[in-house]
């Protein structure tokens, strides 16, 4: 194990956890369904860039994550929970405790269990039966 330094890390990084959630019984497939094998390459590159900003201060990444996240539970009649926000935390902690340590690790680690409460909650807020 090593730390995260640079953008071919957390391209490791991106692409090993996303492999597994591609593969995971819960996870595969709502990501499968939403994001076409043609379209997972870009997908990666836009998740690397994501991170590559969050954890280096790189202004690469453009766009709106919740946007997504909404979209997708609207596509699955809102039928995203915490379960599904507790297995990719775990997949994602899992992933970066096998190939890195060191702060960067454990900042990825805090950022992500942040992200996870924080998109959950905002999903969970626009479900149309918990609109007030």
């Amino acid at each position: 194990m090593k730390p995260i330094k640079n953008r071919e890390d957390i391209h490791l990084l991106v692409n090993t956890f996303y492999s597994k959630i591609r593969k995971d019984e819960l996870l595969g497939p709502i990501f499968n369904s939403h994001i076409s094998e043609n379209q997972w390459p870009h997908h990666l590159m836009k998740l690397t860039d994501f991170w590559e900003t969050n954890l280096f201060g790189v202004r690469k990444f453009k766009g709106s994550p919740t946007q997504k996240h909404l979209k997708v539970d609207e596509n699955l009649d809102y039928g995203v929970n915490a379960l599904h926000f507790g297995k990719w935390l775990n997949l994602w902690v899992e992933t970066i405790n096998k190939l890195f340590t060191g702060e960067r690790a454990d900042k990825a680690i805090y950022m992500a269990r942040k992200m996870a409460t924080g998109q959950y909650l905002t999903l969970w807020n626009q479900k149309p039966d918990n609109r007030k």
